[in-house]
């Protein structure tokens, strides 16, 4: 993981904290960023819509509201701002592009997420042109997903998914605790090391992108392992989100047992959004509480993980009159999940209705910005041969190997309980 400079204010976790509670504060008293058009059919549309000198304003608004939030996390941290002065808006503009091509219609008939083009274009550009030191530096790719994590919490909304009843998260238990460890045993099987296996295992059952992104924070894990999860978790997304609603529709499924298939199998929010409404309002909905069920508990696994990995891979660990201390665990529990979980709380308990909806498309909006940085930051640090080379062979196999039985232990739990 990155590491933090002698002249920071705070570590790189509590300062995601800090920021993203700083956007949602900015927002409540009455900032609210204008939302971007992307949506258009055909080139007269493009021109008229999303590149109207309006619509062109707002993303430059947005893009300064960017460059500023960075600049301040980079001060918090100890690092440099002209890397984000001058790199931030290349990324920002990739990005973009990546929303643009998302924004079309005939695009958004066969449900591809703007994350998906965001990771493509970060992969083209960052495995055929040699990218220099100063863009590099401004790719700070967990910054950025932490940051839509803390943003994420606002639409999980608790009594949400407690008008679906206890069934979602008694899903979300099953499938969870069996998943993780049916992947941890596959990956220990096939020779992957502990720290991998953890992440695939986590990113497979829990909530993929995210649970990764937690695990590795958890655990102090390689960059560049948890890149490739999350690059194998993207793309493996892709044929998931679009095969799967009519895999269901064959096997003469209801909505309500599709939407929780479609929940707890798909490891993004945005791809089982996108299947959900491939097969109905019901489907949508379930798929959604489920998955929110699952991202419940993205804080209670990361806090397991954390505890784990202390006692057995601390070097005290390995003296067996010496135990890590609780500060120890404390140090090593990913701070940015307590920005997630009290996001959630403000908004599930403390915000009145009429709040919530002046503000939610605005958040909504940034999370998703903010999470598409992150992919393209990941396509340009992502060497792609590196997916599938002969090294990276077994945590692919791993990988697909726990999603097959996820997919259909998944099945099973969601038919017993949604029928």
């Amino acid at each position: 993981m990155s590491t933090v400079s002698k002249k920071s204010l705070l570590s790189e976790d509590w300062t995601v904290v800090v920021l993203g509670f700083a956007i949602l504060l900015i927002t409540l008293v009455g900032f609210v960023l204008p939302v971007p058009t992307f949506g258009w059919k055909d080139t007269g549309d493009l021109f008229r819509k999303v590149l109207s000198l309006e619509n062109i304003q707002i993303i430059l608004i947005q893009l300064i509201a960017v460059v500023a939030v960075a600049i301040a996390g980079a001060l918090l941290t100890g690092k440099g701002i002209k890397p984000f002065l001058i790199g931030l808006p290349i990324v920002y503009f990739l990005t973009v592009i990546a929303l643009i091509i998302a924004g079309n219609s005939g695009v958004k008939s066969i449900n591809l997420e703007a994350v998906i083009f965001s990771l493509a274009i970060g992969l083209l550009i960052g495995n055929f042109v040699k990218l220099p030191d100063w863009l590099k530096s401004a790719l700070s790719t967990e910054v950025f997903v932490k940051i839509g994590l803390v943003l994420l919490g606002t639409t999980i909304i608790f009594s949400d998914i407690l008008k679906a009843g206890s069934l979602g998260l008694i899903q979300a238990l099953i499938v969870v605790i069996s998943v993780w460890y049916f992947a941890f045993w596959v990956s220990k099987k096939l020779g992957i090391d502990e720290e991998l296996s953890l992440i695939i295992s986590s990113a497979v059952s829990i909530c993929g992108v995210s649970a990764a992104i937690a695990t590795a924070g958890a655990i102090k894990g390689d960059s560049k392992k948890l890149s490739y999860v999350i690059s194998l978790v993207l793309i493996v997304a892709v044929p998931m989100m679009i095969f799967q609603p009519y895999v269901a529709k064959w096997l003469g499924l209801s909505e309500e047992v599709t939407g929780a298939w479609l929940g707890g199998t798909i490891d993004t929010t945005g791809a089982v959004a996108a299947a959900g409404t491939l097969v109905g309002e019901t489907a949508l909905k379930i798929s959604t509480i489920v998955k929110f069920s699952q991202n419940v508990l993205l804080g209670v696994a990361a806090f397991a993980i954390s505890v784990y990995w202390t006692y057995t891979n601390h070097p005290l660990a390995k003296d067996k009159d010496t135990k890590p201390t609780a500060g120890i665990i404390w140090e090593r529990f990913p701070k940015f999940v307590i920005g997630f979980l009290a996001a959630s709380v403000l908004f599930s308990f403390f915000l009145t209705p009429e709040t919530v909806n002046n503000v939610k498309g605005s958040l909504k909006n940034l999370q998703g910005l903010w999470f598409a940085l992150a992919f393209t930051s990941i396509g340009l640090e992502t060497n792609f041969s590196d997916l599938f080379n002969a090294e990276n062979k077994k945590p692919l196999y791993a990988f697909l190997i726990a999603q097959t039985f996820n997919i259909f232990i998944t099945l099973a739990v969601s038919y017993f309980l949604f029928r």
